[in-house]
């Protein structure tokens, strides 16, 4: 625990205080979230991090945005190395996939429920023009944001409740999203019609080598 005296600048303060809620959220979900859990692990009082973040209901939503800017720097990162080399497709599959499975699905879930709604938007416009640039030409810039926001949704509810509707279908292998996430990565690269060397592949456990990009975590 970092020492309760310690004078921090304001900033470096409010990053800790994210820091430590994000660590709550992936280890026990929201309602682990509480000012006290979250003020004992950065050495501050209730107090203290309600000075910076107001009251439970300003932290979570500014949590959220936390991890909107999160997936928009892995985003960026991944972007960059696609764009330069091979087409991953179930890379960015998987970047949304990893950080809404750390929490921030349950969140952004329980938020709106709540009423809370960001007003930004266009989050993932990167992802929507790098897609774009793979499709054939006269391909409909809408058709591209309607697939990534499909994903995006598909994703954001799957660590909440995707084994269920998985149950419901008959799969017995209810609680593995790894063919969950396969699925989708298919599903865009044919929606979008991108050329056969972005495809992702079959991807099924014990597929030969060469049958699409390796399994991998976003870093």
């Amino acid at each position: 625990m970092t020492n309760s005296r310690a004078r921090r600048a304001p900033e470096e303060a409010r990053r800790l205080i994210l820091d430590a809620a994000a660590s709550l959220l992936g280890e026990s979900g929201v309602a682990a979230v509480q000012m006290r859990a979250v003020a004992a692990r950065v050495g501050m009082t209730d107090a203290g991090v309600a000075h910076h973040f107001g009251n439970r209901e300003k932290l979570l939503a500014e949590l959220l945005r936390h991890g909107g800017r999160r997936l928009r720097d892995a985003l960026q990162a991944l972007l960059t190395g696609w764009l330069d080399h091979e087409a991953d497709l179930l890379g960015l599959v998987e970047a949304l996939h990893t950080l809404y499975r750390d929490g921030y699905g349950e969140l952004a879930v329980a938020l709106h429920a709540a009423g809370w709604h960001d007003p930004g938007s266009g989050m993932l416009d990167p992802v929507v023009d790098a897609l774009h640039r793979l499709r054939p030409p006269g391909g409909s810039l809408d058709d591209t944001r309607l697939a990534v926001a499909a994903l995006h949704q598909a994703m954001a509810t799957e660590p909440l409740y995707g084994s269920d509707f998985r149950r419901s279908a008959g799969l017995t292998a209810a609680d593995d999203s790894s063919a969950q996430v396969r699925w989708w990565a298919r599903q865009l690269h044919l929606a979008l019609g991108l050329r056969p060397d972005t495809d992702p592949g079959p991807r099924d456990p014990g597929s030969p080598a060469g049958s699409g990009p390796p399994d991998r975590a976003p870093g």
